[in-house]
């Protein structure tokens, strides 16, 4: 158990006693705990819950384009890759390296053992830099081609009258500057300052949500316009097909090509975060590949309002995309409520504590931007030692906020079932 004293029983025996007599030893950490087992997983805290909370989260369906979400796992992933890297001291270890000839002059028997067994086992962790190196170069690769591939999509785009080409370029670009929103917001978030933390005393994790809830809005407001656009030109009953220049197919198939290879090439590295670089590549190449067909199939059918027709089509779903990614950072920001698979988690969480406590009045669980704050109203006899209360309180405390998707979790003590839960508000409004 977590806290500054151990929990007694009733029968005065310590419940870490009774994690050694099942052959789990204690372990003094609370976060990311296996309440199941009595182990905790020692993972080091990184920057988003979000993308933790995400991963116990049931499938959502695939979108075309889904930058918020593609920006904070690439920001996840150079975070994971910097601290991979930071241990990885290449050229410290091959100092240890004896050379075979060196080894074949060494007369000492157990000693030339010693040395070839120290090279195999340097081999070994040179195998296991190469894996993480491998990780590093898929990272950074990706975002070099995205750079690269939004320049040649501009010169395509004003060489061609294509809006389908204009609806990738787009959405390109604005892909790109979502990573700089989320990277400006979360390098706010990690700025710690004194008069800062004075100001804001617990944090401005916030900054993140809104900073997305900003940007959809920019990628609502850029992709109407282009949906006007479209409108503007079916409107008229003839019209002439775009003829697509030959730079703006090879950029378009280079772009294609090329984020396929990426998420072939890094398919097997079997890690979270390069898997989803490869569903975002994979995501790429489908809205790339419609911006390329609509266009070339109506002009060599001639078929002039299939170019306007598909820009539209695709500035319809990015609408509707982004239009509900700003809908749900509302929605949070507000204080929704967690959904049902979160809070039976938390009351199973709450449930573990049975042994200890008499009961719970409430359990009242809600978003505050991305993370979630969860408040415990729990009973305990009213003969209870403080010390006692102390611990349980804030052992609670600290089970829940170990949890990926809770940010901050708060514990009342009562000794009366009935009479006011929650805070002074929520009285007055039961009344």
């Amino acid at each position: 158990m977590v806290g500054k004293r151990s929990l007694n029983r009733d029968d005065g025996v310590p419940y870490y006693r009774l994690n050694q007599q099942s052959g789990v030893a204690p372990d003094q950490s609370h976060r990311h705990g296996d309440l199941e087992n009595g182990k905790h997983n020692h993972t080091p805290y990184h920057y988003s819950r979000r993308s933790l909370a995400r991963s116990r989260l049931p499938p959502r369906i695939i979108r075309f384009q889904d930058a918020a979400r593609t920006a904070l796992e690439d920001l996840h992933r150079n975070q994971l890759k910097n601290a991979l890297l930071s241990g990885i001291d290449r050229q410290g270890l091959e100092r240890f390296r004896k050379p075979d000839h060196e080894i074949k002059q060494i007369k000492n028997k157990k000693l030339r053992a010693f040395y070839r067994d120290q090279n195999e086992k340097l081999n070994d962790w040179l195998e296991v830099d190469v894996v993480v190196m491998a990780a590093k170069w898929a990272i950074n690769v990706n975002v070099a081609a995205n750079i690269l591939l939004l320049a040649s999509k501009a010169f395509a785009a004003f060489t061609t009258g294509s809006l389908s080409l204009m609806a990738s370029l787009v959405d390109s670009a604005l892909d790109l500057l979502c990573t700089l929103i989320v990277w400006s917001t979360n390098r706010l978030v990690l700025w710690r300052l004194n008069a800062l933390q004075k100001r804001f005393p617990v944090g401005r994790r916030r900054l993140e949500p809104l900073g997305i809830l900003v940007f959809s809005v920019i990628m609502v407001i850029s992709f109407l316009q282009i949906l006007r656009e479209s409108v503007s030109r079916l409107m008229p009953p003839h019209g002439d097909p775009e003829m697509l220049g030959y730079a703006a197919i090879a950029s378009l198939v280079a772009t294609i090509v090329l984020k396929g290879s990426i998420g072939l090439a890094c398919r097997p590295i079997k890690t979270t975060q390069v898997q989803a670089l490869v569903q975002d590549c994979k995501t790429d190449v489908h809205f790339n590949t419609l911006s390329l067909l609509f266009p070339l199939i109506g002009y060599y059918a001639h078929v002039w309002w299939l170019d306007p027709l598909g820009a539209g089509l695709l500035s319809l779903y990015i609408i509707y995309d982004w239009g509900h990614t700003s809908f749900e950072n509302v929605t949070r920001l507000s204080g929704e409520a967690v959904d049902a698979r979160t809070l039976r988690k938390l009351t199973y969480l709450a449930y573990r504590f049975c042994p200890v406590v008499e009961g719970f009045k409430s359990i009242t669980a809600y978003h505050a931007g991305d993370g979630v704050w969860v408040e415990f109203d729990i009973l305990l006899d009213e003969n209870t030692k403080l010390s006692r209360s102390h611990d349980i309180a804030e052992t609670l405390q600290y089970c829940a906020e170990g949890l990926g998707e809770v940010d901050r979790a708060f514990v009342t003590t009562d000794y009366a079932a009935i009479g006011p839960s929650g805070h002074a508000v929520d009285a007055e409004m039961n009344h």
